[in-house]
């Protein structure tokens, strides 16, 4: 078992995984259609959609938690 002190770093790694790859496999369906080697683009498609995803997410993660935070804070 992993360590609960990975999880800030494990949860948007899992997370940009399947992103990543359902809008890769969008993108490449609505540019593509289904050519007979679109597994292999779209895999290639993937791998650099999560290469940018994930360092993407590490640092919009901390963002997005202020901009909630400001955005649901009790103001009176």
């Amino acid at each position: 078992m992993i360590p609960s002190r990975y999880g800030p770093v494990l949860f948007p790694l899992v997370m940009t995984f399947f992103m990543a790859g359902a809008v890769s496999l969008l993108l490449t369906v609505v540019n593509l259609g289904l050519p007979p080697d679109f597994l292999l683009r779209w895999l290639a498609n993937w791998a650099l959609a999560w290469i940018f995803a994930f360092p993407s997410a590490l640092l919009a993660i901390p963002m997005a938690r202020r901009i909630v935070g400001w955005l649901t804070a009790v103001r009176g």
